[in-house]
């Protein structure tokens, strides 16, 4: 769906090289705590309930907060990193910003761990970008302008069968996939790719078409989804429930169920597989 003019009239007319640019700053922000292979640099503790946050996390988000801020003055702000404002559910611009989507990796020198970033309008996204800075890979989507990574169009895969597609996320997920779909005991039945920690690059992969099904557990939060939900839509793909509707953001609570993201070609099938 196009940017709503009414909505393109509330945001600088430079709003997306400057988002871009504020995002390279915070991966430079970033790169430094991290050590490929190694444990990060970066001093780490752990928040309520036993989530990893690293003194990087904290950084960046800081960092994001203060200019994206300053890009959209009016925007209410909701992340991973900051503590929760419920103004937001009132306004119609909303940042949602995951200043280190895959904190355990990037903790254990894993480099698939991203800075996400998405502007609601009135609850959908209408900007979205996904870095991976340790690649300096940039995926980015402007609603009803399509996607790209590093300013190359991206499209989903022609996939359109359960058998033989390219799956990663949780196991129970897959095998529950293979199962429904008649396919146990096949001869790749599914190809299996390595779990993406990112939930975030684990979308953006089914946007640029290497991966066909991307798995995601209940749990998942507005931060890790929003940005790449948009990418992922103008590559002409979906994230989707299990009941087949599109996750709605801004709520108070913004946690999700069980998701898939994947080109249209396999929506039925998929769906179907999981019910």
């Amino acid at each position: 769906m196009p940017l709503p003019d009414d909505v393109r009239a509330l945001l600088p007319e430079d709003l997306l090289p400057q988002v871009r640019a504020i995002i390279r700053e915070a991966a430079l922000l970033a790169l430094p705590y991290f050590r490929q292979g190694e444990r990060t640099s970066a001093r780490v503790w752990s928040k309520a309930g036993g989530s990893p946050v690293t003194e990087a996390d904290v950084t960046v988000d800081a960092f994001l907060k203060v200019r994206l801020s300053e890009l959209i003055p009016g925007a209410a702000w909701l992340s991973e990193e900051t503590r929760d404002d419920p103004i937001r559910l009132a306004h119609d611009l909303v940042w949602i910003v995951d200043p280190i989507d895959g904190t355990r990796a990037f903790l254990s020198g894993d480099p698939d761990w991203s800075i996400a970033v998405a502007l609601l309008a009135r609850g959908e996204p209408v900007l979205g970008h996904v870095a991976a800075p340790v690649t300096a890979t940039l995926y980015e989507a402007v609603a009803g302008e399509g996607a790209t990574k590093d300013g190359v169009p991206i499209r989903v895969s022609a996939q359109v069968a359960v058998a033989g597609a390219r799956v990663t996320g949780p196991k129970p997920m897959a095998d529950r996939l293979e199962r429904q779909s008649g396919l146990t005991g096949t001869p790749g039945a599914l190809v299996r790719l390595p779990r993406i920690p990112s939930l975030a690059l684990r979308l953006v992969r089914v946007a640029e078409g290497l991966v066909d099904v991307g798995l995601v557990s209940s749990d998942a939060r507005d931060w890790d989804l929003a940005g790449a939900d948009l990418i992922l839509r103008e590559a002409g793909g979906a994230v989707l429930g299990l009941d087949g509707r599109v996750p709605v953001y801004n709520r108070r609570e913004p946690i999700h169920g069980e998701l898939v993201a994947l080109p249209q070609g396999l929506r039925e099938v998929v769906l179907a597989g999981l019910a």
